[in-house]
């Protein structure tokens, strides 16, 4: 019962001003927000380019091929128990 009356005369101390005050600053936050939203964005794109740059064509192309080759590799143990299965998925690994 205690707890509700201490948080009854904390909600009696706001004033009118107080809750106006806290509404134009959430305003002008969130106009702030809006306003500068490109800038933003560039700013924490720029940020997560210096901590993990892209990739080139040419290593984005070998890590393809890598996984490729990798889940081939894992298709091939995977079939063991078919002799040609295996034979043509060595055949397409050989092209790639």
């Amino acid at each position: 019962m205690s707890t509700l009356i201490t948080a009854a005369q904390s909600l009696t101390q706001f004033s009118l001003g107080d809750a106006l005050q806290f509404v134009l600053v959430a305003l002008l936050a969130v106009g702030f927000i809006v306003l500068f939203r490109p800038l933003l964005r560039g700013l924490a794109l720029a940020a997560l380019l210096l901590v993990k740059p892209k990739l080139s064509k040419e290593q984005r192309l070998q890590r393809r091929q890598m996984r490729d080759t990798a889940l081939l590799n894992g298709l091939i143990n995977a079939a063991d128990g078919s002799p040609s299965n295996a034979a043509e998925l060595r055949a397409l690994a050989s092209r790639g």
